[in-house]
């Protein structure tokens, strides 16, 4: 456990070779936690893989799906600053950072404010924490493909409590005194963010949601996130791609992403000569998906030789 501040403590994992090329993983979310699949990715004879659990889920602790947690320090800075103390901690000169979904705009712009630690990045899923790109996925443009989902989504709010804005009628319900208001937030949440992943679309609710603690600790984290942008200024990730200039990349893109469409990826890529994009034709967000995980691999492989 690495003791961040403000009582926040943040657990974290070393595996493979002890004394092989270092890798860090960020996981998606915000609030998915590190998986042991996430070791999956990496070769263990080459890499010092390293995985942890973003402020106040997985294992870290205190835990957002806690009554009364405050995750007022829980911020895309302070999770910047996290990374920077955990690669302190391991004395690790610089790294190859990986990481899908939100992972991958987190690993952007901690590149962008370290990048003199990146020897590489390998990113899925991607998007750059865009204005546009929250609303697309949070306030009913991806509805347009998934128009049930959609509607279930804002009609589970109760009548008397609804906001133009569903994000901040549902964070209103997911911190409401009542945990059975809460508990129907988190379900109702999580029944969305099962709709979009999976290309074709599978029916009903993921099985990691099926933890009431899970499910409230993601759907409180997620809406933390995109009520705030995410505390990054709109569009800042990719008007600042010019600090990655010198940092090979791979970025893994289903084509029917979703979550994140591909046009993100492409922008990012534009602007970011040193990086390749790998576009999957069969497959949408889950990582898990056989084509992106293979790529995903190609890429560490890639990335092992010094």
């Amino acid at each position: 456990m690495l003791d961040v501040g403000e009582g926040n403590l943040v657990y974290w994992e070393v595996c493979g070779n002890p004394h092989g090329r270092a890798a860090v993983v960020l996981h998606g979310g915000p609030g998915s936690g590190c998986t042991s699949w996430q070791r999956r990715l990496f070769d263990p004879e080459v890499y010092r893989t390293v995985l942890f659990d973003q402020r106040n889920c997985g294992r870290s602790t205190p835990h957002a799906s806690d009554p009364d947690i405050d995750l007022s320090n829980n911020t895309t800075p302070n999770l910047i600053a996290d990374i920077e103390r955990l690669r302190e901690r391991l004395r690790v000169e610089r790294w190859l950072v990986t990481g899908g979904s939100w992972g991958s705009a987190l690993a952007l712009a901690y590149g962008e404010r370290y990048p003199d630690r990146v020897s590489g990045m390998v990113l899925w899923g991607v998007n750059a924490a865009r204005r546009r790109e929250f609303d697309w996925l949070f306030r009913g443009g991806v509805g347009v493909f998934f128009p049930e989902h959609w509607e279930r989504l804002v009609n589970a709010v109760p009548a008397d409590r609804r906001d133009p804005d569903v994000v901040e009628a549902y964070t209103a319900l997911l911190f409401d005194a009542d945990p059975e208001v809460r508990r129907r937030a988190a379900f109702e949440w999580c029944l969305w963010e099962s709709a979009t992943p999976s290309w074709p679309p599978t029916p009903g609710l993921d099985e990691r949601y099926e933890d009431p603690a899970f499910a409230l600790a993601f759907a409180r984290l997620v809406t933390h996130y995109v009520r705030s942008d995410a505390w990054l200024a709109d569009d800042v990730v990719v008007r600042e791609l010019s600090t990655l200039a010198e940092i090979p990349a791979v970025l893994i893109q289903g084509r029917f992403d979703f979550q994140a469409p591909l046009g993100s990826a492409w922008d990012l890529q534009r602007g970011w000569p040193s990086s390749e994009l790998v576009v999957v034709d069969d497959a949408g967000h889950d990582a898990g998906a056989e084509g992106i995980q293979e790529a995903i691999v190609r890429a560490t492989d890639r990335f092992a030789s010094p």
